[in-house]
């Protein structure tokens, strides 16, 4: 499933939906149209508990709430139930999971990269945060401060958490995780580089775009090996695959989970791979105005653009 947060352009609730082609299909609605057919009766709690209409409750389930909303798209396409299904221009897409527990990034995690900054291969996983603030959907403007003049960009591929992990084996890790998605961490150098931790050139306010969808694990069973690049007004900047990850999302999961216990609904952003703008010969920094797009393999491609 390709499963998104969308908001009719009529209205400001969000709701979860998944992806069919160019149409979107209300999950909560499909689902009560499952329950009809197989004579169940739930009440309103019921129905909430099971399958919230919220995305962020909806991922904060984590996988039970995935299963039920897999039978509620099985179900409707089987009987070709048009009727819930919104045309792709009716509606637009917000920030998959808006509001995660947590937010954490994986730095120099794609050789190429760690050599184009100048820097040594870490022998452990770099961790730094990002918090809810810097999280936009994949149809919103990235927001340029005027008080950095050097605003980069990352393509990465995102790890959705699926339900609750605390000291996980590396071979058990992908039962822990609900789906992928794109992210791009815009990183503003100037910022970062200021002091030794990089929180502040990280996670400026609505800095990072999430989506456009999140791939449930059942249509991806290989993320070591997705096409993963970048564009700045249409120019390529960035070209690789996850299988250059120097640690992998198992291995992630593992080290993670043995530091702090993963949420329902947390995400992973696993890293950079090479083409940023500060290692560009000058230096390309993003400007007002520019259009940004990120797209991993097998998920799609979004686009932002920049504005100061």
């Amino acid at each position: 499933m390709k499963l998104v947060n969308y908001q009719l352009k009529e209205s400001d609730e969000s709701r979860v939906g998944c992806l069919i082609n160019d149409q979107v299909l209300d999950l909560q609605d499909a689902y009560k149209q499952y329950l009809i057919s197989v004579h169940e009766e739930k009440s309103v709690d019921q129905l909430e508990q099971e399958l919230p209409s919220n995305p962020q409750h909806f991922f904060t389930r984590g996988i039970p709430a995935i299963e039920k909303a897999q039978k509620a798209l099985n179900y409707n396409l089987e009987q070709e139930a048009i009727e819930l299904r919104m045309n792709r221009e009716e509606l637009r897409l917000e920030t998959p999971v808006s509001s995660p527990s947590k937010i954490i990034c994986i730095g120099k995690n794609y050789a190429d990269h760690v050599e184009e900054m100048k820097g040594d291969i870490p022998e452990f996983p770099v961790l730094f945060a990002k918090y809810d603030n810097a999280l936009i959907g994949p149809e919103a403007y990235i927001e340029k401060p005027a008080f950095t003049k050097e605003l980069d960009y990352e393509v990465e591929l995102a790890v959705v958490i699926g339900k609750e992990a605390s000291k996980v084996l590396k071979d058990e890790a992908f039962q822990y995780i609900a789906g992928y998605t794109i992210g791009n961490d815009t990183t503003a150098r100037d910022l970062q580089k200021r002091t030794p931790q990089w929180l502040q050139g990280k996670t400026l306010d609505r800095s990072t775009p999430i989506g456009p969808c999140i791939v449930t694990t059942d249509e991806i069973t290989d993320p070591a090996n997705l096409q993963i690049k970048s564009f700045v007004n249409g120019e390529e900047r960035q070209s690789s695959n996850t299988s250059n990850l120097i640690f992998d999302i198992p291995f992630l999961i593992q080290f993670i989970s043995r530091l702090i216990t993963l949420k329902p609904g947390d995400i992973i952003m696993t890293g950079t791979p090479n083409g940023v703008g500060f290692a560009r010969n000058p230096a390309q920094f993003l400007q007002d105005g520019d259009v940004v797009g990120v797209e991993v393999e097998q998920i799609g491609h979004m686009e932002n653009k920049v504005v100061e």
